[in-house]
């Protein structure tokens, strides 16, 4: 039965704490829970016996070697792999692993994204183990989640950040709660990553250079049809999808990754998974491995997994929305119950949540910035590129009513009688949802929904969490300052207080409407449409402040976050100018010249029998003017695009990219694209939008 394979193979490839349990002798396995769960040091003899016992599950599985798993500044994961092998003086071998090496690895540093933390002769870097997250199997190899730093102690990666920012939470998180009387053992944070991605042929994607070396079609005239019809939506499954889908399915559950949901997403070729909620670093680890095993699996099914935010224009991009939450000992503390108006503890938590994000709005978009997340934000698929929060029908009434200081009348359940005496009747939900809010409540969670499809979740995380630690800490300062009162009057009064000077942040209406945009803007919301307008946040004096007073990330960390920023913009844009150069000149130029000169001929021929040929001349006068447009368009962009690659300086190479390169590219393409409706189909050089979008 199904059931009984997936309930036999959950976890098979996951080194679980029922495995710990098992292999680990009990004070061992107990001093091991203390450090993951209550924070207390790691032994040496720990480790020792954890490896052993590591090595052992590992070679039963099959796995010959293993390797250190981690986030450079890249985004995306790392690893280098070891064999368990050591021989003996004698001839023989013996497979071996040590807790010295399960602990501590020694990668390149200066060979990933520093930021200028590292030169190219200081080399040293680390790969250190982080216990919380289980080491798995992956390809015969056993991987062990790890956190990267340089020789010299600083965050060479996504996930130390991360992890700070964490630990900063709880400490404030716990000292709210001790003013409610409560003394949680852990506070953590959890997150649902709903991922969106498309599938194309694999034929298809070989043969566009653009997708290949950038991800994106950098060219293509507008489908004959696109999403309009919405039927794709949560439609039927192809079958060549579904199989894919269920045998990704089958290799996430082996490796104990929790995928729930999955289905059609709005553009053509679109989908989406999206698993349970898990504790927060945990849950981007194991989406950094969905994203990984989506990619593996698409190969053995002719097909090829898009994670890019916009590889098709005309149509829908790509985001990964990050549902957040909090919870002390499992229980959600975003969680309103059946009276928020009179829930104190879920007030505060909720102001606090509201302040942090209005007054670090410049933050929260800056964490989500990248060239290909700047298509998504604000094109009508995605929410705009101002930081709003979307509160809904049953909390927006409970905050008006708190800065009055009046009754709330909250939106009550409502069930709805479908007219139908076969059909139940249904409760309708407190309040509706918001598509077009950056950041929404939905029921006992914030949704983060500009997030971009391809990124490492650990930035936005990172800054929401010291965010939320900062106003944890400020409400325990306002009741430290009024002792003398009592808690629940003051409690109350931080709430209406704050509601009231962050009020502005607050937006339930149509992020989409330009009517927003101009009223954000009187508001004074930041409205930072690119990456390079975003990434000046990190440098911000104040910003800094932040991060240091929590340990979170120093100031040459941030700097060396923003170089590497700025400097992976820069270079993605590059690349796209040169494919798009290369693909102008190599592919689309030789084809329309070919098409042309075939009507040309055919011009000639039938003019020497007295034929008419009206149609070819117009054809062929506007193929030669489009031909010489894509040629001239071609060298500007090369131009510009040298000018671009010459600068030292990252932010002097931002803003060329930005005003000057991307410009130039969208006059080429418009130029290119005008020319693939009029040249003949079997001259394109490239599968075009209605062949990759609409395959069986």
């Amino acid at each position: 039965m199904a059931h009984d394979k997936v309930t036999a193979e959950w976890g098979e490839l996951l080194f679980t704490d029922a495995d710990m349990r098992e292999r680990l002798p009990k004070p061992t396995y107990k001093e091991l829970r203390e450090v993951i769960d209550d924070g207390a040091p790691l032994d040496l003899h720990i480790a020792n016996e954890v490896a052993h016992a590591m090595k052992e599950w590992a070679l039963e599985k099959g796995a010959t070697h293993f390797t250190h798993w981690f986030q450079p500044l890249t985004g995306i994961t790392s690893e280098k792999h070891d064999s368990f092998l050591t021989p003996n003086d004698d001839g023989s071998i013996l497979m071996a692993f040590s807790g010295k090496e399960l602990v501590r690895g020694e990668p390149d540093a200066s060979s990933f994204p520093s930021g200028g933390l590292r030169a190219t002769f200081e080399a040293r870097g680390y790969t250190v183990w982080d216990p919380v997250s289980p080491a798995f199997i992956k390809d015969e190899v056993l991987c062990i989640p790890t956190a990267f730093i340089s020789y010299t102690g600083e965050a060479l990666d996504k996930k130390t950040p991360l992890l700070r920012s964490q630990n900063a939470l709880e400490i404030q998180a716990k000292r709210v709660l001790a003013l409610f009387g409560r003394e949680p053992r852990r506070v953590i944070t959890t997150i649902g990553p709903e991922q969106e991605y498309f599938l194309i042929r694999e034929e298809d994607y070989k043969a566009r250079p653009d997708l290949v070396l950038t991800g994106r079609t950098l060219f293509g005239c507008e489908p004959a049809k696109g999403q309009e019809l919405e039927e794709h939506y949560f439609g039927a499954i192809r079958p060549t999808v579904s199989e894919y889908m269920k045998e990704l399915d089958d290799e996430l559950w082996k490796l104990g990754v929790p995928a729930k949901t999955k289905h059609n997403e709005v553009a053509p070729c679109q989908h989406e998974l999206a698993p349970v909620f898990e504790k927060g670093s945990l849950a981007i680890d194991d989406n950094l491995l969905t994203m990984e095993k989506m990619r593996l699996v698409a190969s053995r099914h002719g097909l090829v997994c898009l994670q890019h935010e916009k590889p098709f224009e005309y149509v829908n991009g790509s985001g990964k929305h990050n549902n957040w939450s909090i919870s002390a000992d499992s229980t959600n503390l975003l969680e309103p119950g059946p009276d928020p108006e009179h829930n104190l503890q879920f007030l505060v938590f909720l102001a606090m949540l509201v302040a942090a994000v209005d007054e670090h709005a410049d933050l929260m978009r800056m964490s989500v910035a990248s060239a290909g997340n700047d298509h998504r934000l604000g094109a009508n698929e995605a929410p705009p590129a101002v930081v709003s929060v979307f509160l809904g029908d049953n909390l927006s009434p409970v905050v008006e009513a708190l800065i009055r200081k009046e009754h709330a009348e909250v939106a009550s359940e409502l069930r709805m009688d479908l007219g139908v005496p076969q059909l139940p009747s249904v409760l309708r939900d407190n309040t509706d949802r918001n598509r077009t809010s950056p950041f929404a409540f939905t029921g006992n969670k914030f949704e983060f929904r500009m997030c971009g499809s391809q990124q490492n979740l650990s930035d936005p995380n990172v800054v929401l969490n010291t965010a939320v630690a900062e106003q944890c800490e400020r409400f325990c300062d306002y009741v430290a300052a009024r002792s003398d009162e009592p808690f629940s009057l003051v409690a109350m009064r931080f709430v209406r207080h704050t509601f009231r000077d962050h009020q502005r942040i607050i937006f339930d209406g149509n992020g989409y409407s330009d009517e927003w945009m101009a009223e954000a803007e009187r508001r004074g919301l930041p409205n930072l449409k690119t990456t390079p307008d975003a990434l000046g946040a990190l440098l911000d004096e104040d910003n800094v402040a932040l991060f240091e007073r929590y340990g979170v990330l120093s100031k040459a960390e941030l700097q060396a976050r923003y170089v590497a920023k700025a400097e992976q913009y820069a270079k993605l844009i590059n690349i796209e100018a040169n494919t798009m150069s290369y693909m102008a000149r190599h592919l689309y130029l030789p084809a329309l010249m070919g098409f042309s000169g075939e009507l040309a001929t055919t011009i000639a021929t039938k003019a020497g029998l007295g034929i008419s040929s009206r149609a070819e001349k117009d054809i062929v006068a506007r193929l030669t003017e489009g031909v010489d447009a894509v040629y001239e368009l071609t060298a500007t962009l090369e131009a510009i695009a040298a000018k671009a690659q010459v600068a030292t300086d990252p932010t002097d190479a931002c803003a060329l990219c930005r005003d000057e390169v991307i410009p130039a590219m969208e006059a080429l393409r418009a130029e290119v694209d005008a020319m693939e409706r009029l040249c003949g189909e079997d001259w394109w050089p490239v599968p075009g939008y209605n062949q990759m979008l609409f395959y069986v």
